[in-house]
């Protein structure tokens, strides 16, 4: 299966680095073929081209329609705060991986 890309977006890029170090170790220690990498939500339209999931960090939940009106076709979705403020990355690579499958299958 080759690498799916999945990106995270939050108002500085900060908040969401430590989830995307926890997300990371986790799929290595679970062999699942991603890349990780967080990004500022003013970088989404030309970065999340790239994408196979863009994940929004609960702060810029409002952004949802602005970011899925500049990606078409991609899958957008806000991280689960409850998931997103205990840093759960496994919780979180979780849903990721769900969502691209669901997204996939269409």
């Amino acid at each position: 299966m080759e690498k799916k890309h999945i990106y995270l977006f939050c108002s500085a890029g900060m908040s969401t680095s430590l989830l995307v170090s926890k997300m990371k170790a986790q799929a290595e220690k679970y062999d699942v073929p991603v890349v990780i990498d967080a990004y500022p939500e003013t970088l989404a339209a030309e970065k999340g081209v790239d994408a196979d999931l863009i994940l929004l960090g609960p702060q810029i939940a409002y952004m949802l329609p602005e970011i899925q009106q500049q990606l078409p076709g991609k899958p957008v979705e806000v991280i689960d705060s409850i998931l997103y403020g205990k840093v759960d990355g496994l919780g979180v690579l979780k849903a990721a991986v769900a969502a691209i499958k669901q997204h996939s299958a269409q």
